[in-house]
């Protein structure tokens, strides 16, 4: 399992075509609720736009979506979505808002114009690489603990939880490719352990 690409801040840029502004946002979004947000922000921002089209690749497979918001179907969300592939980008939404200028672009211009304001923020955008992560939830005894926390290495291992009671409990966040060594040490330190996919 690999490493993908995800954003690491925001980055905007703005072109014009003919009178109409095609203004860029691309932003990180880790899930479809952090997406919707961005999306959300900016109609109620620029709420004289005349158009806010979009796209999102979610999660280290990649899954896309995206939206033409009333332009002729095609010549906007799916030249954005391209434009996010190409760059081998995932956890991400491109946001393009557009003005009507009040000259007619033709869908091949249309195209273009979103396209090439992804394209402008993108040559903006900071770019981190990112893993697939596991959550493993662990119920060891007190004296354990001190050898489960010499196994936390952030980022590729870290604390996501703790629960003291008549055992301790705690949820370790592991990078995927590094989950069957980090299971065999806890194996060997007698923590039970259950594992869930986090993406």
């Amino acid at each position: 399992m690999t490493f993908y690409r995800a954003p690491a801040a925001v980055a905007t840029a703005e072109i014009r075509e003919k009178g109409s502004r095609f203004r860029a946002l691309i932003a990180p979004a880790r899930d479809e609720t952090d997406a919707r947000r961005v999306l959300d922000a900016l109609r109620e921002q620029e709420r004289d736009a005349t158009h806010h089209c979009w796209a999102w690749r979610l999660g280290p497979d990649g899954a896309e979506r995206s939206s033409d918001d009333g332009e002729p179907a095609g010549t906007a969300g799916r030249p954005m979505l391209q434009v996010l592939r190409g760059a081998e980008l995932s956890d991400v939404i491109a946001v393009v808002t557009r003005w009507y200028g009040g000259t007619k672009l033709g869908k091949g211009g249309l195209a273009r114009a979103y396209a090439g304001a992804a394209k402008e923020a993108l040559a903006e955008l900071a770019v981190e690489e990112r893993w697939p992560t596991v959550e493993l939830s662990n119920e060891l005894a007190y004296e354990q603990l001190g050898s489960l926390k010499r196994l936390v290495h952030p980022p590729e291992v870290v604390f996501a939880e703790q629960e003291y009671g008549s055992r301790v409990r705690v949820k370790l966040v592991v990078r995927a490719d590094r989950q069957a060594e980090i299971e065999e040490s806890l194996a060997e330190i007698g923590a039970a352990v259950d594992a869930f996919d986090t993406g």
